[in-house]
């Protein structure tokens, strides 16, 4: 896969696995299920060096409820 089409996670629940992800949109907000909720992520304008290349970080600003 493409380093364009992934991201890293910054901040957010420590219990939040996974802090390389896929991205649909490079650039655009990202909203990640956790626990009957949903953490979301901004793109700053950072970038991560990491095992799969240099990544853009998506920084964590807010967590929603999953309505019942």
């Amino acid at each position: 896969m493409s380093s364009d089409k992934r991201a890293v996670l910054d901040r957010g629940p420590e219990a939040l696995t996974g802090r390389i992800v896929s991205i649909e949109t490079p650039g655009t907000d990202l909203k990640i299920p956790f626990n009957n909720g949903y953490e979301h992520f901004k793109p700053t304008s950072r970038r991560a060096n990491t095992s799969e290349g240099p990544l853009p970080v998506y920084e964590w600003w807010e967590r929603t409820e999953m309505s019942s």
